[in-house]
């Protein structure tokens, strides 16, 4: 199992439509808002170390109001 961190910045005043649209993302099991540079944080879990990149790639970026995302692979003890 992989687990990646990624930070989503979206367009302004989009917060809530995109934080809504990624409820809908299954790989995605945590989803956090924000106060800083970033304004959502997901926790996202795949079966493998590869898999983080084609979901941002596949679901996160392709959701009206994304605007950027940084991703954050971890290992899981």
């Amino acid at each position: 199992m992989a687990v990646g961190f990624i930070l989503i910045k979206t367009e302004p005043s989009k917060e809530q439509q995109v934080y809504e649209a990624l409820g809908s993302v299954e790989e995605i099991t945590e989803l956090h808002p924000l106060f800083a540079e970033f304004d959502l944080m997901s926790k996202v879990n795949t079966s493998d170390f590869y898999d983080p990149g084609q979901v941002v790639v596949q679901k996160l970026r392709a959701v009206e109001g994304v605007q950027d995302t940084q991703t954050h692979p971890a290992t899981k003890r």
